[in-house]
């Protein structure tokens, strides 16, 4: 599940609504990046946020912070009143939900395969969208025992959209049920497979599958997200990682995002078995992205209940 647009969210969406403190949002992102920063990408979006314009040169993590605040139109901490809407999308070619059609933001959220929408408290024409790309550059102050790349940093465009899209809804109990059938699903293709016979490539699948799980437990989640969330987000990210392992994939491989490289592919027995186990496996990704997507939506809710 993890991402930079699901760290922001969570904890920026946490913190405008007085359960975490800045820092909690600072660090959550520092896991992505050492450097975060942020660009309108035209003149509305700045309106909108309070970012520089015409000058376009980026601001740094404090002004990300403020860019949500204005946006969402709630001061951290805040009594109440009108507020916005802090929404994720995880889009895939042919699922862009969500996203504005024939926008610049959605060809660069769709390339991205993560963004996120505010929608603010007054007219729909305030809602704007957040995009994160990694780049590099020259910080001496990147810490070197973090996990990642020398000299990376996260850099944000926000774009002004044409109106608050139409959420799509992830049943939370229908994610968990459906997770379940993933489960056995999985385990079935990999036996196809034969995960962690003989005739495997790879000595320990088992300890690949592991490895993977641990990258995500580095990302602490704010302590109001709902238990059952978190079950789901466990469950998911399990399923997940048993897809990629037996497939000879690893999302994190070569990657600002992780340091998973060698993870080898995992030959089947034969051509038809192959087939037969990732025809089972495919069709759990959707699923995953729906536990997650409602697993998310979930902890961000909560964040405003008491």
């Amino acid at each position: 599940m993890w991402c930079p647009s699901v760290s922001l969210s969570l904890w920026g969406n946490a913190w405008l609504a007085g359960k975490a403190a800045p820092d909690d949002v600072l660090d959550a992102l520092s896991l992505w990046a050492p450097k975060q920063s942020v660009t309108a990408y035209d003149a509305v979006a700045a309106g909108h946020t309070g970012l520089p314009w015409p000058d376009v040169n980026d601001a740094g993590a404090v002004s990300l912070l403020q860019t949500l605040r204005t946006a969402v139109g709630r001061p951290a901490g805040g009594p109440g009143g009108l507020r916005g809407s802090i929404n994720v999308l995880l889009p895939v070619p042919g699922d862009v939900r969500g996203l504005a059609a024939g926008t610049q933001f959605q060809r660069d959220a769709l390339a991205a395969g993560e963004a996120i929408i505010v929608a603010g408290p007054g007219a729909p024409g305030s809602t704007v969208g957040l995009v994160p790309e990694f780049g590099y550059g020259d910080f001496e102050d990147a810490d070197d025992d973090a996990g990642l790349p020398e000299s990376s940093a996260l850099s944000w465009t926000v774009y002004s959209l044409p109106g608050v899209p139409v959420p799509h809804h992830h049943d939370l109990g229908d994610a968990e049920y459906s997770l379940r059938s993933a489960v056995r699903s999985a385990a079935d293709a990999l036996g196809t497979l034969g995960l962690g016979s003989a005739s495997s490539d790879v000595d320990d699948p088992r300890g690949l599958v592991e490895q993977l799980l641990e990258s995500t437990r580095q990302h602490r989640i704010p302590d109001h997200a709902p238990s059952r969330a978190l079950r789901v987000l466990e469950n998911a990210a399990h399923v997940d990682a048993i897809i990629a392992v037996s497939a000879g994939l690893s999302r994190l491989s070569d990657s600002p995002r992780g340091g998973f490289a060698g993870l080898e592919p995992i030959a089947a027995q034969s051509s038809s078995e192959s087939r037969i186990a990732n025809d089972a496996l495919l069709p759990l990704n959707a699923v995953v992205r729906s536990a997650r997507m409602a697993a998310v939506t979930a902890i961000l809710h909560s964040a405003w209940t008491e």
